[in-house]
């Protein structure tokens, strides 16, 4: 199916979308990271703090690039999602931009790493969810989800060791 430009433009809504999320949450960030978060004691497998900007951001645009997929896979003649397993797959979708967005006002902003720790347990339990229902809609989609799902794993490891070296 060629790409209309309604398509290009749900594409690129679909890339801001997560981005919007990223950017408040690097807004928390930013007045965090060079003060309370360089106080607390890290695990030596910490990543420096750079790293951080250019993974979310290329994690974001496939998100984004994976949500259009499953828009795109299945609609109305007015864009509308046509089937219920679209429907339930963007819905999931959504929750779980919704807990990505909270994590960092919650960790940075509240500075509650345990608080912090619970959201992103079950960010996990909802980007699994995501990428199963996204699988039933477009498989390729549900790829484009495994290095966010890598990532986030890690940034829970990572929320883990913070927490208990932390208390």
């Amino acid at each position: 199916m060629p790409i209309t430009r309604r398509d290009a433009a749900a594409l690129g809504l679909s890339i801001l979308l997560p981005n919007l999320g990223g950017a408040i949450g690097a807004w928390f960030t930013s007045n965090s990271v060079n003060g309370w978060y360089r106080t607390l004691d890290k695990p030596e497998w910490n990543p420096p703090p750079w790293i951080f900007g250019p993974v979310w951001t290329a994690l974001y645009a496939l998100m984004g690039t994976a949500a259009w997929l499953v828009y795109r896979a299945d609609r109305t003649p007015s864009g509308a999602p046509a089937s219920n397993d679209t429907k339930r797959a963007l819905a999931i979708y959504a929750a779980q931009l919704g807990l990505n967005a909270a994590w960092s006002p919650i960790f940075f902003g509240a500075r509650r790493i345990d608080l912090a720790l619970a959201v992103i347990l079950s960010m996990l339990v909802a980007i699994t969810a995501t990428i199963r229902s996204f699988y039933r809609v477009r498989p390729l989609a549900a790829a484009l989800l495994l290095p966010y799902l890598a990532w986030t794993t890690f940034a829970t490891a990572l929320n883990t060791a913070l927490y208990l070296k932390n208390r």
